[in-house]
């Protein structure tokens, strides 16, 4: 596990020497916390490659960069590659020599057997650069569910990629001004735009997908993605769940490959007791898990997380989160280089911090949500059913005619907003925080207009367009694993298991597992109300099932509580400051409106205060003073 940075120009160059290697070197220091082990650069006329390792396997000649046998092709990677064994056997039957026992080297090998083909070779987690001189290309690629983030700007004739934004930020090249789109975006979903970042100059490649760069042409290549064809698993459902245990079973193990201690995130629900319990049949010695809580009941886990870990007899660590646990704040927003609301990434914060004292590596649940049908919001919510049953196509044409006639905050609005769009319309109301009306209010008249050509509606839905011959809840899943999972929930545990120096591992997004769940019909996944149908049933063989069978908590945070209460001053002093208050993005009459409405109990939008919050900190930190220093 390790973090990576470079540049390439596009146009034929002779440059090198001391300044490109000293370039590379603070690219890669601004980032040591990825890989505090080690530091490898490489640099030639017109390339340069560092990375920063945290060594979990081949530790003592795992070295990056590594080069071929005659240094034509080099690499430095992030990640880790769990069929590297299996593809070196393979490529030294071809001919190719190893002078290494790491995962790395069977990259180099990979694509000069292979070519761009390798990426589709690898099981695992990564971002990689590869360079050939030969060529002169470089490819840079990210792993298919997009666990290992990639950077990538194009300024003063060069590309310069990085595994954090920061990276790139460095050189002052890069355009760092705010991209009003992106920041459009993340008012309304809590994060930036799936290819796009807050600042202009600078992009995301999306998961599933390679950068080609050579002749000073740049192309993205998707070579990856699950299928949007009818799910095709036609066996009993006893098969499925014998498949499904095989396959799971099988991804764990292989996620287990370390050099070093590694244990597991617990909070007591189906995915993480699953990863859990099928790591302590593979373990010769008992799994080390890791569980936050709260004091607040209604958010906290621990008891059921703690009863889990008894019955699987785990060496078991916990850590109550307060209040004033967001003294930390302003270094979560630091490692996540934009605006991230996603409240959740406080508990992941401390978590990490808690495993960081005892492993190196760390298993979690995420993904079984998206893969098997897990959030609420695939089922219909109750109140919108019976509106449909009762209100013909006028019914909701009256809704779509009175929602924009009451004004914010009037009881019923929302609702009849929701009920008044089509079925993915809908879906993607639910998933909103701030409306495209509300932000019309919110925002200054100069941001509106900066707006003027974009629609963070439409950009979001585009993948459902391929989407639309499935079932409408298989729809759901395989959106929310292409927007919501890379861009939240994967991008929230990289940075926070990243800020302590620790590799998190995700075996329920191994790419066998995720094409057999993609290939399950939805009734094995949704039957009646029951969610993780399949997936549930997995479980109960591995777990008690009085210790499973509860309501799904999710790992949230008791925002709502804290800010009415402890932090009330504190959010309302960043807010009210005339320094947030001058910046001229924000309308702050809505702000003060919302900020009332909460306070006095009338409406809860503890999450839209907190990604205001967010903003402004991170504002501070990246574009009034933009230190990169942690």
């Amino acid at each position: 596990m390790c973090g990576i940075a470079g540049f390439v120009t596009l146009e034929p160059s002779s440059e090198t020497g001391i300044a490109e290697r000293e370039r590379v070197a603070a690219m890669c220091q601004v980032m040591r916390h990825r890989g505090p082990d080690d530091e490898g650069i490489y640099t030639a006329p017109g390339i340069g490659l560092g990375m920063r390792r945290l060594s979990i396997i081949d530790l003592s000649t795992g070295h990056q960069p590594i080069h071929n046998e005659d240094g034509t092709v080099w690499v430095v990677f992030n990640g880790e590659i769990y069929n590297y064994r299996e593809l070196r056997r393979t490529l030294e039957g071809l001919g190719h020599r190893f002078s290494t026992a790491s995962d790395t080297e069977t990259i180099v090998h990979g694509y000069e057997a292979w070519g761009d083909a390798v990426f589709s070779r690898l099981r695992g987690m990564f971002s990689i650069a590869i360079w050939d001189a030969r060529t002169r290309m470089l490819l840079l690629g990210r792993d298919r569910p997009g666990i290992k983030p990639l950077y990538y700007a194009e300024a003063a004739g060069r590309l310069f990629f990085g595994s954090e934004a920061k990276c790139l930020l460095v050189n002052p090249e890069v355009d760092r001004s705010l991209d009003a789109a992106a920041l459009d975006h993340f008012l309304a979903y809590l994060y930036t735009p799936r290819d796009q970042a807050i600042f202009r100059g600078v992009r995301k490649l999306p998961a599933g997908h390679y950068l080609k760069i050579q002749d000073g042409q740049v192309d993205a290549v998707r070579y990856w993605q699950l299928p949007s064809a009818t799910p095709a698993f036609a066996g009993s459902e006893r098969e499925a769940l014998e498949l499904l245990e095989h396959t799971l079973s099988d991804a764990v193990r292989a996620h287990l490959v370390s050099d070093v201690p590694l244990g597991a995130f617990l909070s007591g629900g189906i995915d993480s007791s699953v990863v859990v319990a099928l790591m302590a049949q593979a373990m010769n010695r008992p799994v080390t898990t890791f569980s936050i809580g709260f004091d607040e009941a209604t958010h906290d886990e621990l008891p059921h997380a703690r009863a889990v870990a008894r019955q699987l007899g785990t060496d078991h660590h916990e850590f109550v989160v307060r209040p004033d646990a967001l003294e930390i704040l302003d270094r979560v927003i630091w490692h996540f280089d934009e605006p991230f609301a996603d409240v959740s990434a406080i508990p992941t914060w401390y978590v990490s911090q808690m495993a960081a004292r005892h492993v190196k590596v760390v298993l979690s649940g995420d993904g079984g949500d998206e893969l098997f049908g897990g959030y609420d919001r695939y089922l219909p919510h109750p109140a919108v059913a019976r509106f449909d049953r009762h209100a013909s196509g006028v019914g909701r044409a009256l809704a779509k005619a009175a929602w924009r006639t009451l004004p914010h905050g009037m009881r019923g609005k929302n609702f009849l907003r929701h009920v008044a769009r089509d079925a993915e319309g809908r879906y993607l109301d639910s998933v909103t925080f701030y409306h495209a009306d509300e932000r019309q209010s919110l925002l200054s008249s100069d941001a509106r207009a900066a707006l003027r050509n974009w629609d963070a509606e439409a950009y979001f839905r585009a993948p459902f367009e391929r989407l639309r011959t499935l079932p409408f809840a298989a729809q759901l899943m395989l959106f929310d694993f292409e927007t919501y999972l890379p861009e939240d929930c994967l991008t929230k545990v990289d940075r926070m298991s990243m800020a302590h120096s620790i590799e998190s591992r995700v075996p329920l997004l191994d790419h066998e597992v995720a094409a057999f769940a993609a290939s399950l019909p939805v009734d094995m996944k949704i039957r009646g109300g029951t969610q993780k149908y399949l997936l549930k049933q997995l479980a109960y063989k591995l777990v008690s099932r009085e210790l499973l069978d509860r309501p799904k908590q999710g790992f949230g945070v008791p925002l709502a509580h804290w800010f009415r209460g402890s932090l009330r001053e504190a959010f309302g002093d960043v807010l009210g400051s005339s320094r947030t208050r001058q910046r001229g993005y924000f309308d702050y009459a809505f702000v003060d409106q919302i900020m009332a409405e909460h306070l006095c109990g009338k409406r809860d939008h503890a999450l839209r205060l907190w990604q205001l919050l967010v903003f402004e900190l991170w504002h501070r930190q990246y574009v009034d003073a933009p230190a990169l220093a942690a």
